[in-house]
C-alpha cells in the first residue's frame, strides 16, 4: 500500500521519524550546530500544549518569572554535585565583544571576561541565590515560581525535538518549610503532569520515581514520567525532583521559623520540555503523517472546498460560511481555498495530522451537507451528514477523537510492558529483538550481571512501579 511518509515505521522507525517532521513541515535542522528551526505549525502545536500546561501550573499556585541566560560559573561551583551531570554539556561564554581582526570578527583579546559566564542548562544555582534573598521567615513560604525559557546542553547526537542543544522548556521550582511539604508538592507536580499528559496529548503514561542509580543529581528523590514509543522504546517525558536541603545549604536558601529559630529550607524543582513535542509525534503518528489529538492540533478542522473553475466562488463562500460556523462553536478551523488541487490539499493535512477533515463539493453544496473524515480512523470514518448534524456534533466527535486516541494508546502499551522473572528471561526477550518495556525485581539489576546487559543491549533503568516500587521498569530509550 501507498504512504505518504517512506520509509514506513515498520521498516525504519528512526528514518520515518525524521520523514515525519519534514512531511508534516514542523521544524528544520538550524545553521547552528545541534540546534532546530521550529516551524509555525509546530511552533503553534507548542504554544497550544504550553498554553494549556501554563493555565495547570498556575491552579497548583505557582507565579511565573524570568531569570538570567547567564549564570555565573561562581554560582555552579556552590553545587558541584549538582553541575557535574551538566558539565560536560555546558556552553561558556568567555567575552563580551567582538572586533574585526586580519578582515575577520573575532572575540576581542581584550574584552575576556573575568570571570566566565555559564549559559544556563538549567536553573536551579541562579534561582537558588535569589531565593536566599526572598526567602526571609515562615511567612514567605511555600515560594512557588516558574519560567519558560530556552536552555543550552551542547548535545553531541541531535535529534529534532528528542535531543537538541538548544530547546524550550519550563523550570518550576518551589520553597517549603519542611521536608514533609516538598516531597508532598514533589509528587503533587508529579501527578499533574500525568493528568495533562492523559487529557490533553492523550498519552498514558509509566509513572513512578527513579532509582537511586538514575535520580537527578543533587536530588533525595526524582519521580518521572516515561512515554512507550511506537517502537517500544521509552522516552522520559517529565520530572519532578525532591531536592531536600541541597541546594538550601549551597545557596543559604534560611529562614526563620515560628520559633524564632533560623533553619535551611526545603526544595523541589520539575520541568517538562519540548521534548514532549517528539513524545506526541511518535505515539499518535502513522505512515501518512502526523495524527494530532483535537487538545493540540492547531486547526481542529480542516475544510476543502472541491472545486470545479466554473463554481469556484460560490462554493469557496459556502464553505467559509460553514467554516465561521464552526468557529462561533470555538472550533479552531481552517477553510483551505488555496489554488491546490483538491487531492494535493486533502494529503497535505492528513500529513499536518488535522483531526477531521471537511470536504464541500457542488453535490454537497446543493443538498445542505459534508463528507466528513477523522485523521485518526482514515477513510473507513467517511460520511455525509448535514451542515445542520455537523455543527451539533462537531465538538463531540473532536471529543470522541481525543478519548480514542488515548485510548488506541493505552492498548499498545498494554501489549509492551511484560514482566520478565530473572534476569535470564529478561536476556532471553532482548536477544529476540522483543521490544517494550520489561518489568523485573529492582534488586535483580543491582549486579555485574545487569551492567553487562545495559552495556550489550543499551537498556536502563526507567523508573520503579508506581503500584510496586519492589520492581522497575527496563527499557531502551531514546
Amino acid at each position: 500500500m501507498k504512504t505518504a511518509i517512506t520509509p514506513t515505521r515498520a521498516e525504519n522507525f528512526s528514518e520515518w521519524y525524521q520523514s515525519l517532521i519534514v512531511a508534516a513541515d514542523l521544524a528544520e535542522n538550524a545553521p547552528v550546530r545541534g540546534c532546530m528551526t521550529i516551524k509555525p505549525y509546530g511552533w503553534a502545536i507548542w504554544e497550544l500544549m504550553r498554553d494549556e500546561m501554563d493555565k495547570r501550573i498556575k491552579a497548583c499556585g505557582v507565579q511565573n518569572a524570568n531569570f538570567p541566560l547567564l549564570i555565573p560559573i561562581d554560582f555552579f561551583n556552590k553545587e558541584a554535585e549538582h553541575v557535574a551531570g551538566f558539565a560536560k554539556e555546558c556552553a561558556v561564554v568567555t567575552h563580551h565583544r567582538l572586533k574585526m581582526i586580519d578582515g575577520k570578527l573575532q572575540p576581542d583579546p581584550d574584552s575576556k571576561l573575568t570571570e566566565p559566564y555559564i549559559i544556563r542548562p538549567t536553573s536551579e544555582t541562579i534561582i537558588g541565590e535569589a531565593m536566599s534573598r526572598w526567602v526571609q521567615s515562615y511567612r514567605d513560604l511555600p515560594l512557588k515560581l516558574n519560567q519558560w525559557v530556552n536552555v543550552m546542553r551542547w548535545e553531541m547526537r541531535p535529534r529534532l525535538f528528542l535531543r537538541t542543544s538548544e530547546f524550550n522548556w519550563q523550570e518550576g521550582h518551589n520553597v517549603f518549610a519542611t521536608h514533609e511539604e516538598a516531597n508532598a508538592d514533589a509528587r503533587k507536580m508529579h501527578k499533574m503532569y500525568g493528568d495533562y499528559m492523559r487529557e490533553v496529548l492523550a498519552i498514558p503514561s509509566v509513572m513512578g520515581e527513579k532509582t537511586a542509580e538514575e535520580r537527578f543529581a543533587g536530588a533525595d528523590h526524582t519521580y518521572t514520567l516515561e512515554h512507550i514509543m511506537q517502537d517500544g522504546k521509552a522516552l522520559q517525558a517529565g520530572t519532578s525532583h525532591d531536592l531536600g536541603q541541597h541546594f538550601s545549604k549551597s545557596f543559604g536558601i534560611q529562614f526563620l521559623g515560628t520559633d524564632g529559630k533560623l533553619q535551611h529550607a526545603w526544595t523541589t524543582s520539575w520541568g517538562t520540555t519540548t521534548r514532549m513535542m517528539g513524545s506526541l509525534f511518535m505515539i499518535h503518528s502513522d505512515d501518512d503523517g502526523l495524527v494530532l489529538p483535537p487538545a493540540v492540533a492547531p486547526y481542529q478542522i480542516v475544510i476543502i472546498p472541491i472545486i470545479r473553475e466554473e463554481n469556484a466562488d460560490v462554493l469557496n463562500a459556502f464553505a467559509e460560511t460553514v467554516g465561521q460556523q464552526l468557529r462561533d462553536n470555538g472550533i479552531r478551523v481552517l477553510v483551505d481555498t488555496s489554488d491546490m488541487r483538491a487531492p494535493d490539499k486533502m494529503w497535505k493535512w492528513i500529513k499536518r495530522g488535522v483531526p477531521l477533515r471537511v470536504e464541500i463539493g457542488a453535490r454537497e453544496m446543493e443538498s445542505d451537507s459534508v463528507t466528513i473524515t477523522r485523521r485518526d480512523l482514515g477513510k473507513g470514518s467517511k460520511r455525509t451528514i448535514s451542515v445542520s448534524d455537523l455543527m451539533k456534533e462537531a465538538n463531540d466527535i473532536l471529543s470522541q477523537i481525543q478519548v480514542d486516541m488515548y485510548n488506541a494508546a493505552a492498548a499498545r502499551n498494554k501489549k509492551m510492558i511484560k514482566d520478565v522473572a530473572d534476569l535470564a528471561a529478561l536476556e532471553s526477550a532482548l536477544e529476540k529483538g522483543e521490544i517494550g518495556f520489561f518489568r523485573i525485581k529492582y534488586d535483580l539489576t543491582k549486579n555485574e550481571m545487569f551492567d553487562a546487559l545495559m552495556e550489550k543491549y543499551k537498556i536502563s533503568r526507567r523508573c520503579l512501579d508506581d503500584n510496586d516500587p519492589t520492581y522497575v521498569f527496563v527499557a531502551k530509550s531514546y
